[in-house]
């Protein structure tokens, strides 16, 4: 028998770590791919990435508008419950076997949520992780207790799950599904991007995106300023942006950073890159900065150092070859300097993501588990 398998995806980011999953469940014949696309992906602002998504050839089987024109908590709180009754409909309509969700955004929990009412058991990829500068941290929690399946990146987050009451038999350690796409033959040169681009190739590149803190929203400002500031001091570096996410004061961060390369002769901003661009560039950058999680995750396997600001990522398992610093313009500008000096091998060896690749041991959890509702709570005995 068929199954039946939804996938939600919200952003140009989740999108495309999800990629090599999508793959191998169209390539199935056991497996039927119901693809709903949501969020930032139906957005002119933050680039109409549902286009990239049809470009790939994939069918979608539902798009769910939920994003508000706000930069504020309360217009997110709004896009959470347009995105519950969305998700609520399609998934009564779809009757799916499973609903695969990534990470922690506001429209994953809504997702969980509306699947867990109606009766669709939940299958969860990167849970047990910490970030604690993110409302995305509760978030993820949450969507672990509704989920029945778990696929984490690492073994220390395995054990989270667990301890959060999850039964070990249904928590698997798969590495980051992301790391499925670093291969050789992936890339594009860099002399492809540049032209694609229509950016400088002479160059050193470093690939950046920033993220506003949603614990911290009074401080975007003062971080964003001292992020330009270290740019600017850098003249011998061409600096390759992409926009920050549908966040708690994302669109402040993008029009902050969009004034800047208005007259910056050595960067340029992007709407979205595309995941074999956006990683043909880090893999061809000098460094990585900003506060995303790919800086962490995918940067050490392509052999670029990263510059991790601020609290943004503090709590996730990371690589001797990510730098973290204060959001100040001298703090960053030094972190800089210390990442370009990275050269030791065994510093982008160390990184914890990789687990020999994800994608096919999701499917194929995916197709020989029982689809089910009720589960029990796994104590852990330990002492306090």
């Amino acid at each position: 028998m068929v199954k039946k398998i939804a996938v939600a995806t919200g952003t140009r980011a989740e999108f495309g770590l999800l990629q090599p999953l999508l793959e191998k469940i169209v390539a199935d014949p056991e497996t039927e791919l119901q693809l709903i696309v949501t969020g930032m992906h139906l957005s002119p602002e933050f680039g109409m990435t549902v286009n990239e998504i049809r470009d790939a050839g994939y069918e979608i089987a539902d798009e769910i508008e939920i994003l508000l024109s706000s930069d504020t908590g309360v217009g997110t709180a709004k896009s959470v419950g347009l995105a519950t009754i969305g998700f609520a409909d399609t998934l009564r309509r779809l009757t799916p076997d499973w609903l695969v969700v990534l990470g922690d955004r506001f429209e994953i929990l809504a997702a969980a949520t509306a699947a867990m009412l109606v009766g669709v058991p939940i299958a969860h990829i990167h849970g047990g992780e910490r970030t604690e500068g993110l409302i995305d941290e509760p978030i993820r929690h949450s969507v672990t207790k509704m989920a029945m399946l778990h696929f984490v990146s690492t073994p220390e987050y395995r054990k989270r799950v667990i301890q959060l009451g999850e039964d070990p038999e249904r928590v698997f350690h798969v590495g980051a599904i992301g790391l499925d796409r670093v291969r050789q033959d992936y890339f594009l040169s860099k002399r492809q991007v540049a032209y694609q681009l229509g950016i400088d190739s002479q160059k050193p590149w470093c690939t950046v995106t920033y993220h506003p803190v949603t614990l911290d929203p009074a401080s975007v400002e003062t971080s964003v300023n001292a992020l330009i500031g270290a740019m600017r001091a850098r003249q011998d570096l061409y600096f390759i942006i992409t926009k920050a996410n549908a966040d708690e004061n994302g669109r402040k961060v993008n029009s902050m950073l969009a004034e800047y390369v208005d007259t910056a002769v050595n960067a340029s901003l992007f709407d979205s890159l595309g995941s074999k661009r956006y990683l043909s560039c880090v893999k061809a950058s000098e460094l990585v900065l900003g506060n995303s999680s790919s800086a962490l995750i995918e940067a050490p396997h392509l052999g670029t150092p990263t510059v991790d600001i601020g609290i943004r990522q503090q709590g996730r398992a990371r690589g001797k070859s990510v730098v973290n610093c204060d959001e100040t313009q001298a703090d960053i500008e030094a972190a800089i300097s210390t990442a370009l000096r990275i050269s030791d091998v065994k510093a982008f060896e160390s990184s914890p993501y990789y687990n020999g690749g994800a994608a096919e041991p999701i499917v194929a959890t995916l197709k020989n588990q029982r689809s089910r509702r009720i589960k029990s709570f796994f104590d852990v005995e330990f002492n306090v």
